[in-house]
């Protein structure tokens, strides 16, 4: 008797190394399903919209050299799947487990109305939640600790697809099909694969390169890893830590883990903060903290390192790890603006927006979460972009209106002369706006706020 399983795709867009993928195909036939749900397309912005309806027919296509193809539905999941279930005489629901609270409420319905189990593994992470927890049973509250505990498990082996046939897509319901005009070009597992092996190349330097913007020195792999192109089991096993360069980047896989699992214990993590105290922080609210917050979106700051960070993910929908965190910086501790409001921004923008990762980022900034940073540290933005892009050349990439100041004054344009401002052609308040808040005085009105909101 032939067997048949319905493979659901959500974001491990990949056959590769993907155990979900393995056990479907170890039956005699295999659908593969994707539900293009309309809450989360109307929830993306356009560059994550983009990056997702591009893998899906990257997928597509992975699909069809081995035979079959991608049937793409679009509704609800717990109307589609079960109807295809029932359609193709699947036994089984084999997934890969996500650990957001809205997925987790999604199987649970998926399951209450297929009556039986949904098949879950875990080919989104290194190590699955509850396998990486102190001698004590729990999860490391501190990353230092779970690093170590992560690191000393096993990597599991590669999985490799089985035999099962691939079933092709009903009429009508392939990608192409389904997006129509809204078709985009396929970005797949090989794509993912050849800038992975393209990194492998220079990883060995990204201890010392990875706070450069003006560089491509990061692996640019944060949106393969969000959609599951690639697998973070594969991309750490062949990495390594045998430099330093390869050690840091396997520790950010870690950490990228890391906020997975927090996340699977704190489903709250982009609403509460992890540390209940700071909730009572008084953050600015009213029209003119509304224009603080669309000008720091629109990287009309005056700062110039957050307004080029910020017209680049506007640009893009990608910003440098180092500039994400001076941009958060300078929201809730230069404007006292509301972590969460931020953290929104971020994820409907950046093609990798995630809740685990960037809920995650957002908390260590504010110093809201577990292991954050303290709340008295304040990224100066001048001193960051003076550090990280000295010479100035990411601001000059993204600040076109500032190209003709020198390498000093680029940074604080405010500071410089105004015979120095004219002969650049900049007038501050026209071309490039005044700084919205004076960095000191900001500082001191933020540790006024933790101070109170701790001791309230």
């Amino acid at each position: 008797m032939t067997s048949t399983a319905l493979a659901w795709f959500r974001r491990d867009l990949r056959l590769d190394d993907n155990p979900a993928w393995a056990s479907a195909t170890a039956r005699d036939d295999v659908v593969a399903l994707v539900v293009l749900e309309p809450a989360l397309l109307a929830a993306a912005g356009p560059w994550r919209r983009r990056a997702y309806l591009s893998a899906v027919t990257g997928l597509d296509r992975s699909l069809r050299s081995c035979g079959g193809s991608l049937r793409a539905e679009t509704g609800d999941p717990a109307e589609v799947v079960p109807r295809a279930v029932s359609e193709t005489g699947a036994e089984v629901v084999v997934v890969n487990a996500d650990v957001t609270r809205w997925s987790v409420e999604r199987d649970r319905r998926v399951e209450q109305r297929l009556g039986m189990p949904i098949e879950q593994h875990w080919g989104t992470l290194v190590h699955p939640p509850g396998s990486v927890l102190t001698r004590a049973g729990g999860l490391s509250n501190v990353l230092t600790p779970f690093h170590r505990r992560w690191s000393e498990r096993s990597l599991s082996e590669a999985v490799r697809p089985g035999s099962g046939c691939v079933v092709e897509a009903p009429d009508g319901s392939t990608p192409t099909e389904m997006l129509g005009d809204g078709l985009y070009a396929p970005w797949g597992e090989q794509d993912a694969a050849a800038r992975f092996e393209t990194w492998l190349d220079r990883v060995d330097s990204y201890d010392e390169e990875r706070d450069n913007p003006a560089t491509d020195g990061t692996s640019g792999l944060s949106a393969a890893l969000r959609f599951g192109l690639l697998s973070p089991r594969g991309a750490a096993a062949d990495a390594g830590t045998h430099t330093p360069g390869r050690a840091a980047f396997v520790r950010q896989l870690a950490w990228r883990d890391w906020y997975a699992h927090l996340t699977f214990e704190h489903p709250d993590i982009d609403r509460v903060s992890l540390r209940p105290e700071y909730d009572r922080i008084a953050w600015a609210e009213g029209d003119a903290a509304d224009a603080d917050f669309e000008a720091w979106k629109a990287g009309r700051t005056g700062y110039p390192i957050v307004d080029a960070a910020m017209r680049e993910l506007a640009a893009t929908g990608w910003m440098h790890n180092r500039l994400r965190m001076v941009a958060a910086s300078f929201l809730v501790k230069d404007l006292l603006i509301d972590w969460r409001r931020g953290e929104r921004w971020f994820r409907r923008m950046l093609t990798d927006g995630d809740i685990p990762q960037n809920a995650g980022n957002w908390q260590w900034v504010a110093g809201t979460g577990p292991d954050a940073a303290p709340y008295f540290r304040v990224f100066n933005p001048v001193a960051q972009s003076r550090r990280h892009d000295p010479e100035g050349r990411y601001l000059r990439r993204w600040l076109p209106e500032l190209d003709r100041l020198d390498s000093r004054a680029i940074h604080a344009p405010w500071q410089a002369a105004p015979a120095e401002l004219a002969a650049a052609g900049v007038r501050l308040g026209a071309d490039y706006p005044a700084p919205t808040v004076d960095h000191d005085e900001a500082r001191e009105r933020a540790l006024a706020a933790y101070r109170e909101a701790l001791t309230g």
